[in-house]
Formats: C-alpha cells, sequence, structure tokens
C-alpha cells in the first residue's frame, strides 16, 4: 500500500518527511513520477517526470537550487511516492543505455550514496552486456535475460521480495530477498542514454 505523507511520518524518521505519497487503487500497484529535487545534476527528467535522460555535462551545480535532498555524488534519481505494505509492478523501458540501475531504497538513503553500494537498496544492474543483483556493494549474476527494451519490476513488501520480470515472457527472471525496515521508493541510476518508467500498472497474471 502507498500512504498519505502525513500517515507515513511515524513508519520513517527524517527520510519520510522529504517525499509525498500518494494513494493508488486496490487493484493496481504503486503510481508515481520520478523527483527532481533529488536528482543528480547529470540528469534530466522529461515526459512530466516519467522518463530521466542522462547528460555527460549535465546541468552546472551553481545552478540548482541548494537542496539537502538531491544525490551528489552518483547519477541517482528517486521516485516521489513510498511504499509500506502491498505487492506493486512497474516496467521501465530502455533507450540507448548500456549501464543503468532499478531497483528500491530506503527513502532517506544516502545522497552521498550510490543504489547498490549500501544495505538500505536493493537493485538490479545493467553493464557491458550483463545483469546482476547488488547489495551492498556486492553483486551477482543473473542469467535468462538479455539487452532489454523493457523489463519489469515486482515488489512484495511483505514476502521482503523484490523480482526482475521479462516483460515479453511474463515471467520472473530472478528474485532478490530484502530486509525492508520502512519505507521504500523506485530507485533508477543511469550513465548513458534514457530510461522510461510506466507506473500505476496492475501485477500481470501469473506472477
Amino acid at each position: 500500500m502507498a500512504l498519505p505523507f502525513a500517515r507515513s511520518l511515524c513508519l520513517c524518521h527524517r527520510g519520510a518527511r522529504r517525499l509525498g505519497v500518494a494513494a493508488v487503487e486496490a487493484r493496481r500497484g504503486i503510481s508515481f513520477k520520478l523527483e527532481e529535487k533529488t536528482a543528480h545534476s547529470s540528469l534530466t527528467l522529461f515526459k512530466d517526470g516519467a522518463g530521466v535522460k542522462y547528460g555527460l555535462v549535465g546541468l552546472e551545480p551553481t545552478k540548482l537550487a541548494l537542496n539537502v535532498e538531491r544525490f551528489r555524488e552518483w547519477a541517482v534519481v528517486l521516485a516521489d511516492t513510498a511504499v509500506t505494505s502491498g505487492r506493486h509492478y512497474w516496467e521501465v523501458t530502455v533507450k540507448c543505455s548500456q549501464q543503468f540501475r532499478v531497483g528500491v531504497a530506503d527513502v532517506d538513503i544516502s545522497r552521498d550514496s550510490c543504489i547498490g553500494v549500501d544495505d538500505r537498496s536493493w537493485v538490479f544492474t545493467y553493464a557491458q552486456h550483463k545483469w546482476h543483483t547488488m547489495l551492498a556493494n556486492k553483486k551477482a549474476p543473473i542469467e535468462g535475460i538479455g539487452q532489454p527494451e523493457k523489463v519489469g519490476l515486482l515488489l512484495e513488501y511483505e514476502a521482503q521480495k523484490l523480482s526482475l520480470v521479462d516483460v515479453s515472457q511474463v515471467a520472473v527472471v530472478h528474485t532478490l530477498k530484502t530486509d525492508f525496515q520502512g519505507p521504500v521508493v523506485p530507485a533508477f541510476a543511469l550513465w548513458d542514454g534514457e530510461l522510461l518508467t510506466h507506473s500505476g500498472l496492475e501485477v500481470p497474471v501469473g506472477l
């Protein structure tokens, strides 16, 4: 379930104060946009916050408003809606990107870190034409999925699981065991190309 911001305060300390949380329909998963105020200066949002594009130079940090929520060292952006329960599914279209990460993170993840580096984010990473899981800077290879045009992510909060889904086969490729202790948000990192998110989707039949 996605909770209104005011109700999520009791579930997390400072991180929950940062991100708005929207209600969703009972049968649909989380509906979100990317939160510009969290985006690293090398990232540009487009399509009303549904997509993110990497720029080698990006915006001059001095031209950005001072914001403690912005990632300072790594090209990361978070979604604007937190999850505290339920099963949620979203998809990501990959455009011309050969190096990116998709997953979820605690709402109060350090803005000096990158998703996958610490133990408060759970991600699937694609680089050098290979997929890996990544947690606490440790990688494990994933087989059975090639270079993607679109991938799905299935978050099962109570079951403490995050799964990578092959959209073309509507099948789980790999499941990462998590350790959620509070609200988490969809999280993205990329170092080339574009990612376009599709949220507010029903969990596909069979997953």
